[in-house]
């Protein structure tokens, strides 16, 4: 099988090794916004280009007579590459433009399950402008959430007592959107704790991955801006320890749901990864919201463990028969953690060179946002590399991503409390507090 991969993140990297493991893989082409040397090397064929680019995009792959493609990033499927792909008659891992509104407008998911009677939300209102703000923002009290309704990179949601401090500061926000001509979502503020649950859908069917749990914020503590994602972990026998089966049964059932109100709604089927992001309440399992494409740095958790072939769910996915397939994933436990440059996300560093001769395993290694130069690798300013180590126990896998993690040379910054036992600790008090 001739595979067509868009994308040149760490996202991607992971996605490219799961391929190159497939027994259908006969060839690997990548067409991506960057050049990373490690997608490289897996690749027939790599080409340079824009990912808004749907024309060229679409015309590399009938011009390569590819057999399948599949998206990385959100921003392709905005533009609606998918729907081009197909128009090709090229089968594509990635929903059409229309189903990608449950990651393009955090307004279009929170009022589709509003009308579907998925009730697993919190009180939101959308706004256009700054009528009612204040009114609803009152109502709400110190318990909000401001969200940027587009695509932000993860950084376009802005929480009350992390970010923003009073009404005021929350009010400037929105003006600030605005004044851009976007348009805006407040929310009551959900307490407990976050997980991300991935599921493969084929439009009718899900196969559902295992529970991660991300870190959003930049640094160690959960303190400082929030970013795309600093690091991630799963235990042992695919669940989080602050979790109860029940609580991932509903993650799961949530999750098809949604699968089938898009359906209903748009008439689109949606074809690719689903992407809850939840939040474990006392009150049970909430939505926080919808990706469409795989989560960085969640996925490379997830392949990291998953046993089957990725191949064959990917044809599952665009032939409607996932419901033949299953998954399998080793029961051990994983950490990821990322490599950022100084000043991420804020006011990063940028060319300077970074040295990972001293990683001791390059299989582990995910290489993001760098470029290559005369003087070997260099950071290009957004997260730099991830490693991902399994083991037996989380305190074994935590023990050595973090050594791993520090022989990536540079002008860089990790968070060292990512899937330690003092920070796990810390959220099953939490929930064990909220559960009562």
């Amino acid at each position: 099988m001739k595979v067509l991969l868009i994308g040149s993140g760490a996202r991607e990297h992971a996605v490219a090794r799961a391929c190159a493991k497939s027994a259908h893989l006969s060839e690997l082409l990548c067409y991506g916004s960057g050049l990373n040397p490690g997608i490289q090397e897996l690749c027939h064929v790599y080409v340079k280009g824009s990912l808004s680019d749907v024309e060229a995009m679409a015309n590399f792959a009938r011009n390569q007579s590819v057999d399948l493609a599949i998206v990385g990033p959100e921003a392709p499927l905005e533009q609606g590459v998918a729907d081009a792909l197909w128009n090709e008659e090229i089968p594509c891992v990635g929903p059409r433009k229309a189903a990608a509104q449950l990651e393009t407008s955090k307004g279009f998911t929170r009022q589709l399950m509003r009308d579907c009677g998925i009730e697993a939300y919190p009180k939101f209102q959308m706004f256009t402008a700054l009528k009612g703000v204040d009114e609803f923002l009152g109502e709400l009290g110190d318990r909000y959430v401001v969200k940027f309704d587009g695509l932000m990179g993860g950084k376009g949601v802005k929480v009350a007592g992390e970010h923003l401090h009073n009404h005021k500061e929350a009010r400037d926000y929105c003006r600030s959107i605005f004044k851009k001509g976007g348009t805006l979502v407040i929310e009551e503020k959900l307490e407990g704790e976050e997980f991300s649950l991935m599921s493969f859908c084929d439009g009718t069917h899900l196969l559902h991955t295992i529970p991660v749990q991300d870190h959003k914020r930049a640094f160690e503590g959960d303190t400082g801006p929030n970013t795309g994602g600093m690091g991630s972990y799963t235990d042992v026998q695919g669940s989080l320890p602050f979790l109860t089966d029940q609580d991932i049964q509903d993650a799961r059932e949530i999750n098809q749901a949604i699968a089938r109100a898009v359906m209903e709604e748009t008439e689109t089927p949606f074809q690719g990864i689903l992407y809850g992001g939840f939040m474990a309440t006392a009150t049970g399992v909430k939505v926080i919201e919808y990706n469409v494409r795989f989560g960085d740095p969640e996925v490379m958790n997830v392949l990291a463990l998953m046993e089957t072939d990725f191949l064959d769910v990917c044809q599952g996915i665009v032939f409607g028969n996932l419901d033949q397939y299953s998954l399998s994933f080793s029961p051990r436990a994983s950490v990821c953690k990322y490599a950022v440059p100084k000043g991420y996300p804020d006011n990063p560093m940028r060319g300077r060179p970074i040295d990972i001769s001293s990683i001791t395993s390059r299989d582990t290694l995910y290489l993001a946002a760098v470029d290559q130069s005369e003087e070997g690798l260099v950071e290009t300013g957004s997260r730099t590399a991830a490693v991902v180590r399994v083991a037996e126990s989380l305190e074994e896998a935590e023990r050595i991503a973090e050594k791993e993690i520090r022989a990536i040379k540079g002008p860089l910054f990790h968070r060292k409390d990512i899937g330690t036992a003092a920070l796990i600790r810390k959220r099953v008090a939490h929930m064990n507090k909220l559960r009562g």
